[in-house]
């Protein structure tokens, strides 16, 4: 029976499962950006972003705690390093899970999951569309107004 299941066991033993989610946290952490599973990816969404969270406070405990998540020295000096730093500001959602086509072996559903500030395409997209179109209670779109030429001077009005 399936009474009180409050997340997916991904069909492995705690030890298995455990080790799984370490290992893909490592990989994440380090790469920025990994393509595993659909439930895989969702879980260790939810396994991955605490450690984030922990990391923003850079204390001897934080990083004693994260390594007995990881085990691994290189993702939590990168973890603590680099990440902690682009993520300091934000209060949340660290990560994003992107689906793709399914497995052609298996039928699997697949994702990509990455580190949301990390994506620098996806920055260079935003910073270039700012402000382009607003949209009224009706649905619409309106383009914003272009900038008003400069003034005509008072000689060229005289003509």
């Amino acid at each position: 029976m399936r009474h009180g299941k409050t997340f997916n066991h991904l069909g492995r033993t705690a030890s298995h499962r455990k080790a799984l989610l370490a290992n893909m946290a490592t990989s994440l952490i380090i790469h920025k950006r990994i393509t595993t599973t659909a439930a895989k990816a969702k879980e260790l969404r939810k396994y991955v972003e605490p450690l984030i969270t922990k990391a923003k406070d850079d204390s001897t405990h934080s990083r004693r705690v994260v390594f007995s998540y990881l085990k691994n020295k290189e993702s939590i000096k990168e973890l603590f390093s680099a990440v902690a730093v682009k993520v300091g500001d934000r209060p949340g959602g660290y990560t994003r899970v992107l689906k793709l086509m399914n497995r052609k072996g298996d039928n699997a559903e697949m994702a990509i999951i990455e580190l949301v500030d990390f994506n620098e395409a996806l920055l260079a997209e935003k910073t270039v569309k700012t402000g382009a179109a607003k949209k009224t209670r009706r649905g619409k779109t309106k383009v914003a107004a272009p900038a008003a030429e400069t003034p005509a001077t008072p000689t060229e009005e005289a003509n």
